[in-house]
């Protein structure tokens, strides 16, 4: 007998589509909010989740819409329904996410943009092989490595602290050892050694 909550059900199909499966389904609601209410009714909640070959019964589904329709609206607060759905990390690597935005936040307004970025990736700009054929400028290289982080299918160049967050909630979600997903940030990142 399954004695798993709906949103467990849910986030473990979410990731056995890999790391980006919370954003891709994430894309998929966006797509659903035809009124930009940044929220979802029951059918689109549901037409959602079976678009992307989500199996979960009936009452299941009546269950996680109600839960997560909080304040009994009838509507889905998309925000809330990610931070929901995003599996929990240890407070080290929320940190850890939270350094590495902040090291790549230059302007110091908590979002991301191709500013925030020419000075510290110029160099790795120059050896992108669209950037070297000419195919692409610096801001294309960038505004690419940019929409990685953002939400898929409708990018808009600005990634914010919840987009990257969620990002990396997926790649944590397949590192199991707190230590490895630190190391593996700091690397990647360029980040200093974490003092002991």
């Amino acid at each position: 007998m399954d004695t798993k909550k709906p949103i467990d059900l849910l986030r473990e199909q979410c990731l056995l589509k890999g790391a980006s499966g919370i954003k891709a389904l994430g894309a998929i609601f966006r797509r659903l909010d035809k009124d930009f209410s940044r929220g979802i009714c029951f059918r689109e909640f549901q037409q959602g989740l079976k678009s992307f070959n989500m199996e979960i019964e009936e009452k299941d589904l009546n269950t996680l819409f109600n839960d997560l329709d909080r304040d009994r609206s009838g509507f889905i607060n998309f925000s809330e329904f990610l931070r929901e759905l995003r599996p929990a990390m240890s407070q080290a690597r929320i940190d850890v996410i939270n350094e590495a935005f902040n090291k790549l936040d230059t302007t110091g307004d908590d979002l991301l943009q191709v500013e925030d970025l020419k000075g510290i990736y110029s160099r790795r700009i120059k050896s992108h092989p669209k950037y070297i054929n000419g195919e692409w400028t610096e801001e294309m290289v960038l505004r690419h490595f940019l929409n990685g982080f953002d939400t898929p299918d409708d990018p808009d160049g600005i990634v914010t602290r919840e987009e990257f967050t969620n990002f990396y909630a997926g790649v944590s979600s397949t590192i199991e050892e707190d230590s490895y997903f630190d190391l593996m940030m700091r690397s990647c990142w360029g980040l200093p050694e974490k003092c002991k």
